[in-house]
């Protein structure tokens, strides 16, 4: 909605039951005027939204960072339909081609990109899945892996869901089976991957940004995000991806970030990208990357690249508003060499949850939810300030973005280390009992950050 208002872009919100006391239906209401603000059911009916749409008048959709946001048939219905909408986000061949694990594995190795070794198409037999599980383990076994593992997961998942490791071949065929089941289920495929584990890693990603042409993507740094919890959730994003300039290393990380940038450059161009997407590595203690996925949407983390970016020499780019722009039909209207980057950002990401238990999700009350306002600190938070707030159970229990500029690592560290010791974050469940927070595992890893 801010990205709109900068844009002189009028639009329409929606919100659920349980989330009406989300600051973005204030936000609606105070920044939009008639038809700002609808209520649905659910933000997964498709119907309902198309409804909301033609009744405000709409004339494109954002889908946010997650429901729709990487659905190709969602994407095609909203440019398909009688009364045609834009779909803000790559168009939806795009989406369908880059969306399958599969289709991105055979894409990257057919120009050369590296990718995880492993199944290279959705397995579907269960006697096939199992061989390729045993050449896997096997070829770790010969790696010198100590316990080596195979990693499991649906074809037509992400964001760390529909995934398990496997450490006892005997072991497998259950997990196939539990993971085939739930792909089925949550997302209509019972397409399996068997992949390496590769457990020793960075996790890093390459942001890309092109226009409608297709022709001239570039890109904005790279990010690291390999701070996360037991269940591969990210919990801390850093952008530059590493810090060759601060910190040692094994490997030239000056040039595994050439690496990925060229390679997920080269891979965009080839497609015809266009729009706002990411491309996520995995980088081994080695220095050795891999093409993990591409995500064909805008990421929650978008905004940590966006704070170390200049166009021009201007701060303030706001990769959001890019985002509508060139959804829209502008051209992207500046070339790689006027891109560039200053200092380092860390993104926090604050969660009501129990690190200690499993990363489990908190339910409760928050009373008090303060900060003290820094120039080099932004906050994105749904939450209010200074009143009340119940944490809605049907969502995951995300309670804001906490964004940290410093002109190097140390200075940011030092700042995230600032900011999350004045951080006031108090409330209680319905026993009684105070709220839990990730905030004390964000202070104790904070001091590896971008340290392999």
């Amino acid at each position: 909605m801010r990205a709109c208002r900068k844009l002189g872009v009028a639009f329409t919100a929606v919100y659920t039951a349980e989330d009406a006391a989300s600051g973005h239906v204030r936000l609606a209401r105070e920044e939009g005027g008639e038809k700002s603000l609808f209520r649905v059911s659910s933000y997964h009916d498709a119907n309902e939204l198309m409804a909301v749409a033609d009744e405000a008048g709409c004339t494109a959709v954002h889908p946010g960072y997650g429901f729709f946001a990487e659905d190709f048939r969602f994407a095609r219905r909203v440019t398909k339909r009688d009364r045609k909408l834009t779909f803000i986000g790559p168009s939806w061949k795009i989406i369908r081609e880059l969306g399958d694990k599969i289709n991105t594995k055979r894409l990257a190795r057919s120009l050369g990109v590296p990718t995880v070794p492993g199944s290279d198409r959705p397995i579907y037999d269960e006697m096939e899945a199992e061989r390729i599980a045993k050449s896997v383990f096997e070829f770790q076994e010969q790696q010198g892996i100590q316990r080596p593992l195979v990693l499991v997961k649906a074809s037509a998942g992400g964001g760390g869901m529909g995934i398990e490791e496997v450490y006892d071949p005997d072991q497998f065929r259950s997990v196939y089976r539990r993971i085939r089941n739930y792909a089925l289920r949550q997302f209509k495929d019972e397409g399996v991957l068997i992949e390496q584990r590769i457990t020793d890693f960075n996790h890093l990603e390459v942001q890309i940004v092109s226009d409608r042409s297709g022709t001239n993507p570039v890109h904005f740094g790279t990010r690291n995000c390999s701070i996360q919890s037991t269940g591969l959730q990210k919990r801390i994003e850093v952008a530059p991806g590493f810090a060759p300039d601060e910190l040692e290393y094994t490997f030239n990380a000056g040039r595994v970030l050439t690496d990925i940038v060229d390679y997920s450059l080269t891979m965009a161009r080839k497609v015809g990208y266009d729009n706002v997407g990411t491309w996520e590595w995995i980088v081994t203690r080695k220095g050795d990357p891999f093409l993990m996925e591409v995500n064909t949407r805008i990421q929650v983390e978008n905004g940590v690249s966006a704070r170390i970016s200049r166009v021009r020499g201007k701060e303030g780019v706001d990769l959001i508003a890019e985002q509508i722009r060139i959804g829209l039909g502008q051209p992207l209207g500046y070339t790689q060499a006027e891109i560039a980057s200053e200092g380092v950002g860390i993104e926090y990401r604050l969660i009501a949850e129990d690190p200690d238990n499993n990363f489990t999700p908190w339910v409760g009350r928050i009373e008090h939810f303060q900060w003290k306002d820094q120039p080099w600190l932004a906050m994105l938070t749904h939450v209010p300030r200074n009143e009340p707030y119940e944490i809605p159970t049907e969502f995951d229990p995300n309670l804001a973005l906490a964004i940290i500029w410093g002109k190097d690592l140390e200075e940011a560290k030092a700042r995230g280390l600032e900011f999350l010791d004045s951080l006031r974050l108090e409330g209680q469940n319905g026993a009684g009992d105070p709220l839990k927070s990730n905030v004390g595992f964000l202070k104790a890893n904070t001091g590896r950050i971008l340290r392999f």
